[in-house]
């Protein structure tokens, strides 16, 4: 399909929320020749680990539907082989979570896949734009977000829940084919598979225990401390997981860091600890949890998780990180791309550190847009400027000192 604007969309005969395996896999089926679908899911996960679907949006170019993966006896094989159709291009926006609901009920991911949202970056709609506002700016069309707090678990749905929940395939549809056109006009197609590449990567989804230490920010490098911590983070995730429970359910961050600071090694001392009865430390939770505390205790210093190292800025890589930031401003002025797609404040600042930085702006395409002239600007052989206009001018002081 070629067309920047899609058909009217034709729903499903009679009903737009599928609540039976036999309807579902009758859609599939259709949908089964498209050379495109859109999806998109709504969910809960306020009170678990894992997020609980409760909605599939799904359309092609020609109609659309809702299906109910909570009605009784409903087979989402169909569904999940749609999206496995490696001949059918499946189109997300904002994909992560959606990616993720599917990675844990299929054990695999989707693929291939298109990101509206991570598209709409490099085509200049700028950062993480939302999908109301994306769609806005592409058709004019106003979508009503007013069923967005929605209880998606509740039944029935009610008429004006279930539109709600199709406007979000079906503009998305327009929202694909304006932006696949836009990346065959602008050559960035390969940009766009770069960061879909990521997306489609089993790794971004799966929560390694052992590395759960990593999402919060310790107030110590001590290697005691952070052995423990790392102990008692893999202990909180297992058990998060296995009872699906939001992380805080178990233990909060700050409790966790407290037991680091002041290991714990008994029942009593446990109970003592801000946040955690006694009642709770005298339980199975509490006696497992002194076990992963006495694990990070018998951890031999040089055995213990370090942090990786933060760039170690001299006084003028502070003012360095400044005009890398006019730089990174300007050439996505000019090249009509979102900044946060090509470089971060920790991005730049390992930049200033070193040549040599381990980060994706001196990486393939970024290095090819913004990583070599950060480097000349960095190394003195590129100037920024001020024009009469107001705008910004490079000035290569190589050629400058020939002229």
């Amino acid at each position: 399909m070629t067309l920047a604007e899609c058909p009217p969309i034709r729903y499903h005969p009679g009903m737009t929320i599928l609540t039976n395996s036999k309807d579902v896999k009758a859609l599939c089926q259709r949908l089964g020749t498209a050379e495109f679908i859109t999806v998109d899911t709504e969910f809960l996960r306020e009170s678990t680990y894992w997020p609980q679907l409760c909605l599939i949006q799904v359309a092609g170019p020609e109609e659309a539907a809702c299906i109910d993966p909570l009605a009784p006896e409903m087979d989402l094989k169909p569904f999940f082989d749609l999206l496995l159709n490696p001949a059918i291009v499946k189109v997300f926006h904002a994909a992560r979570q959606d990616l993720e609901i599917f990675d844990k009920m299929m054990g695999k991911l989707p693929e291939p896949i298109f990101d509206t949202q991570v598209a709409a970056m490099v085509c200049g709609y700028g950062d993480s734009v939302g999908y109301d506002n994306l769609i806005n700016q592409m058709t004019g069309v106003l979508i009503d977000k007013s069923s967005r707090f929605t209880d998606w678990s509740r039944r029935p749905l009610t008429e004006k829940q279930v539109e709600y929940a199709l406007a979000d395939v079906t503009h998305l549809r327009v929202a694909y084919t304006k932006l696949r056109a836009m990346l065959a006009e602008n050559g960035r197609a390969a940009w766009l598979a770069e960061e879909m590449a990521v997306l489609n990567d089993t790794k971004t989804y799966r929560v390694n225990p052992n590395d759960a230490w990593l999402r919060i920010k310790p107030r110590t490098t001590k290697p005691k401390f952070l052995a423990i911590l790392k102990e008692v983070a893999a202990w909180r995730e297992k058990e998060a997981q296995s009872r699906d429970l939001p992380r805080g359910r178990v233990i909060r961050d700050e409790a966790m860091e407290e037991i680091a600071a002041h290991p714990p090694t008994n029942v009593e001392e446990l109970s003592r600890i801000r946040s955690l009865s006694k009642g709770w430390a005298d339980g199975k939770m509490g006696q497992s949890l002194l076990k992963a505390v006495a694990k990070g205790l018998a951890t031999a210093p040089e055995d213990a998780p370090k942090l990786p190292p933060k760039p170690q800025l001299g006084n003028y890589s502070h003012a360095l990180v400044e005009l890398l930031k006019v730089l990174l401003r300007h050439v996505c002025d000019e090249a009509n791309v979102a900044p946060r797609l090509i470089a971060t404040i920790g991005d730049l600042e390992m930049i200033a550190a070193s040549d040599k930085a381990d980060t994706p702006a001196l990486v393939g395409w970024r290095r090819e847009l913004f990583g070599e002239q950060a480097l000349a600007l960095k190394q003195g052989r590129l100037a920024l400027a001020a024009t009469k206009k107001g705008k910004v001018r490079l000035i290569a002081l190589e050629e400058e000192k020939k002229s």
